[in-house]
């Protein structure tokens, strides 16, 4: 009898412990990332900023694609990525199969935040969350009202403001995602690898590999296309 009843004691504070734990989790305030930023231009300045020496840079890239519907290829790209101060970035690949071309231009508007002003009107949609991280939302939208694209989706981290990852809602239900990942070269944050997801038209992944970067160098404007 005494044993049963210190068990039952037992269990009794297991229970109680687990519920405290559990009301404390339940009031705990869900973690916010921080102030939402005043503008998306204050969003895209800081962007702009977080490399404010980094004026130009070349890097070879190289790109495993793999097409997980008809035709089912595995293409592997190999090129150069370039970059010049305000808005100029491009990506050139040294031979791009016919069937890939699009993919060459989703590596494009990859660009640089500047350079979205361009041909898209940027807004802040405010807060989000990306694999549990808070995340800053932009909402990209044609500035040209465009019936393929609806919009796209940016993740920016408002820890340091890298850009983590893009995505593109078409109108017909595709949606292409692009991640990046960082690492720091000459005291600068730069692209190290990217991953994407393709459910647009065709239906494939692909993942890039940047070689050591080449920092604050003359870059011609040839290079970039009008």
């Amino acid at each position: 009898m005494m044993r049963a009843i210190y068990y039952l004691l037992v269990l009794c504070g297991l229970l109680a412990l687990a519920f405290s734990f559990a009301s404390a989790q339940t009031a705990a305030p869900a973690a916010t990332g921080g102030a939402v930023p005043a503008s998306a231009q204050e969003v895209l300045d800081k962007m702009m900023a977080r490399n404010a020496g980094l004026n130009s840079y070349t890097a070879r890239v190289h790109v495993d694609l793999r097409m997980k519907s008809f035709p089912y290829l595995a293409p592997k790209l190999d090129g150069t990525s370039y970059y010049k101060r305000p808005d100029k970035s491009e990506v050139v690949f040294d031979s791009v199969p016919s069937y890939a071309k699009g993919f060459q231009k989703l590596f494009n508007d990859v660009a640089d935040p500047m350079g979205w002003e361009a041909d898209q009107n940027v807004a802040l949609q405010g807060m989000g969350s990306l694999n549990g991280r808070p995340m800053i939302l932009l909402i990209l939208t044609k500035k040209i009202h465009s019936d393929i694209l609806d919009h796209t989706t940016v993740y920016v981290d408002p820890a340091n403001y890298e850009l983590m990852q893009m995505e593109w809602h078409y109108t017909n239900g595709g949606v292409i995602v692009m991640k990046q990942f960082y690492r720091v070269e000459d005291g600068f944050s730069v692209v190290a690898q990217q991953h994407v997801d393709i459910d647009y038209r065709v239906r494939a992944v692909g993942d890039s590999q940047y070689a050591p970067y080449r920092t604050n160098v003359p870059v011609d404007d040839s290079v970039f296309k009008p």
